[in-house]
């Protein structure tokens, strides 16, 4: 199995990938080791002064003025772990709190946190033993980072609350750390804050958003192709040389894609035959500025994501120079605007996805396509209703591109006055990658009927390479009325898992 080293300087996207998704193993570097030790040895030295240390002998928050006398600073520290894991609502994923628990130790092993070795030591083993906690949605704001998601990950810590084992039934957490002969680790100074104090639920989110979003962009550059080729359009609008003029990267990324996708097409260029147009609408003509305009945002969330995952998020952070200082870097502010952009311009794609679906389905736009792509119009609805689906869940995109991030809510009588809801803006993101993939999927599956009604004239090679793997996978082709959601479902398993990319690139090589 993939074993993924932790260091000091901070992990990159494909660690986060290959532990939240694949169960990769963690192993602690020696010199995290060496450096959670000498910050601990810092945090232990302080602990012992008379003079009040934020986090390390003081209340939290709005309570930071009481000074905490030695023999209550044990209970302070599980005190804060059990009041803050308050969380509300479903449990979320099984990914994404492995995403968070594997980032919090991330930071923690960067030795600007203080905790001890052992307790970073502890956390790796959970994930190895493949233990996770129950972590419910509702109950951060983004600021101070995701408290309550990470104090139930903390609780388990302890041995306390619920996490599901391997086997994915949920247990009391001590039984399960038992089972896998982990014990419980009992917190000193600082370690039950350093644990819960951090961006880590909504960057994880955002990297796992991230991945599934480069394979969705390349399936919608495909799935916009198709569409292009059913409605006979013309492919000189991908033409390099008008990208270059205005040079936005992504814009020219998407028109290389379509370009390479329909070449060697017999049914593009038909727009002058016998209902001509001067040119093609909007909803084909400028998919690659829209989506190229998402692949430009995706760079620069990504940009965030790697500055978020070479960063160590705590407050207060022990710096080299011996200092234990308070800060604001837990403020989730800049994931949490990347996360909002992110469903903008994940609602856009969709919203001209199903613009250029309904142009398939209706006979005065279609260019000689029967109404709804139906085997007997009047008889046969054929399509209707799936465009009827993949506009109710445009509408929903729309409502999920609405800011999270924009909104604020006072908290901790008003110590923290200010808050990022990046927490929020994550959930709502997930949400939306979801719905993208299923408006994706119905647009292929009207786009592949589409070009196989247009007898007489050949697609391009992989074109037809994508139609015939979808319909190895289930997806029907052309035909009368039928049971329509398991044809449906089938196309969204098949673009969700990146069959379709996988399909496309076997012609064309590696997309962009």
């Amino acid at each position: 199995m993939h074993t993924v080293v932790v260091g000091t300087s901070g992990v990159t996207a494909s660690d986060v990938l290959a532990v939240a998704r694949d169960g990769a193993r963690i192993e602690l570097s020696g010199e995290a080791v060496a450096a959670l030790a000498a910050a601990r040895g810092i945090v232990d030295a302080l602990a012992a002064k008379p003079e009040p240390v934020y986090g390390v002998s003081t209340g939290f928050g709005a309570l930071a003025t009481r000074h905490i006398s030695q023999e209550l600073r044990a209970q302070l520290q599980r005190n804060i772990v059990r009041s803050h894991a308050a969380g509300m609502g479903p449990r979320v994923e099984r990914e994404v709190v492995r995403a968070l628990m594997f980032l919090r130790l991330k930071t923690v092993c960067s030795g600007h946190t203080g905790v001890r070795p052992e307790v970073a030591q502890t956390m790796a083993d959970v994930l190895n033993a493949g233990i996770t906690p129950v972590v419910h949605e509702y109950g951060s704001l983004g600021c101070s980072g995701d408290l309550a998601p990470l104090s139930h990950c903390a609780l388990t810590l302890m041995g306390e609350g619920d996490a599901e084992g391997p086997d994915g039934t949920v247990r009391p957490a001590g039984e399960l750390l038992a089972e896998h002969g982990i014990a419980p680790v009992e917190l000193r100074e600082k370690e039950g804050l350093a644990l819960l104090n951090g961006t880590d639920g909504m960057l994880g989110m955002l990297v796992m958003a991230l991945a599934d979003l480069d394979m969705l962009y390349k399936s919608a550059d495909i799935t916009a192709a198709l569409s292009l080729e059913a409605l006979l359009g013309t492919d000189k609008v991908l033409a390099p040389e008008l990208h270059a003029i205005r040079p936005h990267p992504g814009q020219g990324a998407s028109a290389a894609n379509m370009l390479a996708v329909l070449r060697g097409s017999e049914l593009t260029g038909h727009h002058q035959d016998d209902a001509p147009r001067v040119q093609d609408a909007y909803s084909v003509r400028c998919a690659p500025q829209v989506a190229g305009a998402g692949r430009d945002t995706m760079a620069h969330a990504r940009l965030v994501a790697e500055r978020e995952l070479a960063s160590a998020v705590d407050n207060p952070v022990v710096l080299p120079d011996g200092r234990v200082e308070s800060n604001g870097n837990f403020h989730g502010a800049p994931v949490a605007y990347v996360l909002d952009f992110l469903a903008i311009a994940v609602a856009d794609l969709a919203s001209i996805a199903e613009r250029r679906t309904d142009r398939l389905l209706d006979k005065n736009r279609s260019h000689g396509l029967p109404p709804f792509l139906a085997d007997d119009a009047g008889v046969d609805s054929g399509l209707m209703i799936a465009q009827y689906t993949q506009a109710a869940l445009v509408s929903e995109l729309k409502r999920l591109a609405v800011p999270a991030s924009a909104d604020s809510i006072p908290s901790s009588a008003m110590q923290e006055d200010h808050v990022s809801m990046g927490w929020s803006a994550a959930r709502k993101l997930r949400t939306a990658v979801d719905n993208l993939t299923r408006v994706l999927a119905v647009e292929l599956y009207a786009a592949s009927r589409a070009v196989e009604l247009r007898e007489g004239l050949t697609p391009a090679p992989a074109t037809r390479a994508a139609i015939t793997a979808v319909r190895k996978a289930g997806v029907e082709g052309p035909g009368p009325d039928r049971f329509l959601a398991p044809d449906l479902a089938a196309a969204d398993v098949f673009v969700r898992e990146g069959r379709l990319v996988e399909a496309v690139e076997t012609v064309t090589g590696p997309l962009r």
